[in-house]
């Protein structure tokens, strides 16, 4: 069973990431990166280091981890209506927040709270 901590007076923040199919869980593989991919990654990093456990962030990959997308009810109507352009999608304890371009590290930061 999986325990919150307190952040701030509240419980932990989660922040999951639907991402598109890739070819590796982080899609920093090939001879080409795609730079949103690389800016995402470092963002998650910089959260971690800054936050720690206070921000919980999971990422999931639609070629990898298709029955989370399955789990999800928004999100598999989100795919079912517009394809997979939605991708990704940030969701924060369970709300859509964005939707067709990855956070960045100041959105993380606002849409976690901190």
């Amino acid at each position: 069973m999986e325990q919150n901590v307190t952040f701030r007076g509240k419980d932990t923040p989660t922040i999951e990431i639907y991402d598109p199919p890739m070819c590796c869980p982080e899609g920093l593989c090939g001879p080409v990166v795609d730079p949103a991919l690389l800016e995402v990654s470092e963002a998650i990093i910089s959260i971690k280091k800054e936050y720690g456990e206070d921000i919980k962030v999971v990422r999931y990959v639609l070629s990898q981890q298709g029955q989370k997308f399955m789990q999800n009810s928004e999100i598999l109507s989100l795919l079912k209506g517009n394809g997979v352009n939605i991708l990704p999608v940030t969701v924060v304890n369970g709300k859509i927040k964005k939707t067709k371009k990855y956070p960045s590290f100041e959105e993380l930061k606002k849409l976690s709270g901190a």
